[in-house]
């Protein structure tokens, strides 16, 4: 007699834009694992493990990290958590981003590197999108990560600098090389993306903000991605947890770790009364959070493959999950996007 098979995972499966590949309907964002030195708000490698674990366990089996996250911790406990947890190499996808400089030590802060201009502060060639150091991040990311190869390598922002030809070409030749998988684009604008489509290999991802809070992206981003079969994997879709959370309440939408030390403006973010209370509205009439009818929001988007989420908390990565099971009517997600006013884009660089 054959071992029976195992029960349905709780989260399900979805190709990344027109790509074979297939994602969990939600990403685990790794951005919060590392080091305190880093930001106040991110957890050590122990408890990072127990929320990789509780996601899988869950059918979340696509992990989104970066080179820079905590100065490439983030990488080292991902890579750990995948040795550790026995997670089978086959079935899950890591996606990491180049571009950024890694800071030399745990306290670097990211921001303060590129604001300062990386060939100014001993980075030279450690940073942007020329061949060299395409190469050099990726293999430094492998080693991290004890991979020995990468599923979906991420354009972090665009380099002015270096000439789209030798970009491409690189980034065509790790694929090649058997270093990663394939290829996507994060926090870009649309007319970067259509100037670096053609002729190598193609990306099947891009990774931008995009939430209730923050629907730029579908001035032109969003018709983009859709003409070219590429798929959406939104970061921030609460807002930095802005829409998880009731106006009512006294400076609510401002008071968390995370929103208190992070390096993009707050305004870029924070949403007003109008935004939120509709959410607040849905919510209770399906009887769910606030965060499970924002992502549910985002999920329903006809260009969206699956969002990133980051959480600090067990308890709210396994609310996150719930939105899931949240089903928006045409009505209410009309009904959710009505107070929505135009803003700034921000965090391309």
């Amino acid at each position: 007699m054959s071992d029976p098979l195992p029960a349905p995972r709780r989260v399900k499966y979805v190709r990344l834009g027109n790509s074979g590949l297939k994602v969990s309907q939600i990403i685990l964002g790794c951005m919060s694992y590392g080091s305190k030195q880093w930001a106040p708000w991110v957890l050590d490698e122990e408890e990072a493990t127990k929320h990789i674990k509780f996601a899988y366990d869950a059918g979340i089996q696509t992990f989104d990290t970066a080179n820079i996250y905590s100065n490439g911790l983030s990488e080292v406990v991902l890579g750990n958590a995948i040795k550790t947890l026995q997670l089978p190499r086959e079935e899950i996808v890591v996606m990491t981003k180049v571009s950024g400089a890694v800071g030399k030590t745990p306290g670097t802060s990211s921001m303060e590197l590129f604001m300062a201009g990386p060939d100014n502060v001993g980075y030279v060639n450690q940073h942007g999108l020329s061949r060299k150091h395409i190469f050099d991040s990726v293999k430094a990311s492998l080693t991290r990560l004890q991979l020995e190869y990468i599923d979906v390598l991420q354009v972090h922002r665009f380099d002015y600098g270096t000439p789209v030809s030798e970009t491409m070409h690189a980034l065509h030749d790790v694929v090649q090389a058997g270093y990663v998988r394939y290829i996507g684009m994060s926090s870009c604008y649309a007319w970067q993306y259509y100037a670096l489509t053609h002729n190598l290999t193609a990306f099947i991802s891009m990774q931008n903000q995009y939430s209730l809070a923050h629907r730029e992206e579908e001035r032109e981003m969003l018709p983009t991605l859709k003409h070219f079969g590429v798929g959406s994997i939104p970061w921030s879709p609460l807002a930095r947890g802005a829409l998880a959370r009731p106006y009512s309440v006294p400076d609510a939408t401002m008071n968390t770790a995370r929103q208190g030390s992070d390096e993009i403006a707050p305004d870029a973010t924070s949403s007003s009364a109008r935004g939120t209370r509709p959410v607040e509205e849905i919510a209770k009439k399906h009887n769910a959070s606030m965060a499970q009818v924002a992502l549910a929001w985002v999920m329903a988007k006809d260009e969206v493959s699956a969002p990133i989420v980051g959480t600090t908390s067990l308890d709210k990565l396994e609310d996150l999950i719930g939105a899931i099971d949240v089903t928006l009517s045409a009505e209410e997600m009309k009904y959710l996007e009505e107070p929505y006013t135009p803003m700034d884009v921000m965090a391309y660089w």
